[in-house]
């Protein structure tokens, strides 16, 4: 019998193209292939022992000959390759109207209703890296107190301001009105606080980083299972990702350690249902920065505590390994790549050893959640409970 299950989001590690990568912009992508290319001696042995060099296709690392997890990989029906898209269809969603993005900034009707309703000006409004745009205008925003207004390749309107100009409670603000302007016509899947401080020259972003997203626009495997009585504990940015629908405990964390930390802290709890873990810096640390050494270093950080990771387990738990989309930082540009996310899954009523193939979804990750707790199903997804449950 498994009564928790823990859905482990190592953000944007994703495993190579899907069939339909191209018409996203993105060919020959492959996240952990490719960085695994440019640094063949990475040290990955805790996943390679749960199966990772065993998943279809992914042959750039050996097999093991007895891996101690099932494993597979997922496709993505979903029509979009970012965060909320890719958390949302893990939780039994399907995103068929992709989100709106803003090649060219924001129309300016947005910008001329939160100038109004904020009392402040901005600068920039147009697509932009969040660390380079800090070297851009960093020093212009702090003379004059404007908020600093950018997006991405995607859905998302992000206000950067330094924490000694625009405190944080004016910054939480300012995002709440853009979230409010921001529906309908003009809708983004997610408004972000993206607080600064330091000196010219040497800005860094804070970890007072803030997500506004839309409410989920049906019910998850998260609201099943806390209306079934269950805990739902999220870790990172999850909470922001569905807006607190389905929560029933969160805690924000700083790094890929700390998220590590506190998922392990829910493990030594006595709760029973779900806990679901977000690490993100693999994703604004080092894909959207085309960091390639910093991801790979990430990763070995991320495998080296695996063992601690599965030694606090209890007997009736469950941990999937997977991701939410890719970010190939060996790829063009620096936006996420749409590719197939890894499935690792173990516990001690797992089999060992069992390929559960390509899933047609992310959606198989609710499915069987839902098959796992007994508890209603979602619209999407099909259980693969009966491949890997002892």
């Amino acid at each position: 019998m498994i009564n928790r299950v823990v859905i482990f989001i190592m953000d944007s590690v994703g495993i190579g193209a899907l069939p339909d990568s191209e018409k996203f912009g993105d060919i020959g992508v492959n996240t952990f292939g490719n960085i695994i290319k440019k640094f063949p001696d990475i040290n990955i042995k805790n996943l390679k022992k749960l199966g990772l060099g065993n998943i279809d296709e992914f042959d750039v690392i050996e097999k093991e000959e007895k891996p101690i997890g099932s494993f597979g990989r997922s496709m993505e029906v979903s029509n979009g390759k970012d965060t909320t898209t890719g958390h949302w269809e893990i939780s039994g969603l399907r995103i068929d109207e992709p989100f709106q993005t803003y090649p060219n900034g924001f129309p300016s009707e947005v910008i001329e209703e939160f100038e109004n309703k904020t009392g402040r000006k901005i600068l920039c409004n147009k697509p932009a890296s969040g660390t380079v745009i800090l070297e851009e205008l960093g020093e212009e925003h702090m003379k004059t107190g404007k908020p600093i207004v950018y997006t991405s390749a995607d859905s998302v309107f992000q206000i950067a301001a330094h924490e000694e100009i625009i405190p944080l409670e004016e910054l939480y603000k300012m995002c709440e009105i853009a979230r409010e302007i921001l529906r309908g016509k003009n809708q983004v899947a997610r408004v972000i606080a993206r607080p600064f401080i330091g000196k010219v020259g040497a800005f860094e972003r804070t970890p007072n980083r803030h997500d506004y997203s839309l409410d989920p626009f049906g019910k998850t495997v998260l609201d099943i299972a806390k209306e079934a009585g269950y805990d739902v504990q999220a870790v990172g940015k999850i909470v922001d990702i569905f807006n607190g629908h389905g929560i029933t405990e969160s805690v924000h964390t700083v790094s890929n350690m700390d998220g590590i930390d506190k998922t392990i802290e829910y493990l030594n709890t006595d709760s029973k249902g779900i806990i679901f873990s977000n690490l993100v810096d693999f994703d604004a640390k080092y894909g959207h920065r085309r960091n390639v050494k910093g991801y790979k270093e990430a990763i070995e950080a991320l495998d080296e505590r695996i063992p601690e990771i599965l030694s606090a387990l209890k007997d009736n738990d469950m941990i999937i390994f997977t991701a939410d989309h890719g970010n190939d930082p060996t790829y063009k540009g620096t936006d996420h790549t749409r590719e197939h996310i890894p499935l690792l899954i173990y516990g001690k009523n797992i089999k060992a050893g069992v390929n559960i193939g390509t899933r047609k979804t992310f959606a198989d990750i609710a499915a069987t959640i839902s098959d796992v707790l007994n508890i209603d199903k979602t619209p999407y997804g099909e259980s693969f409970k009966s491949l890997i449950v002892e």
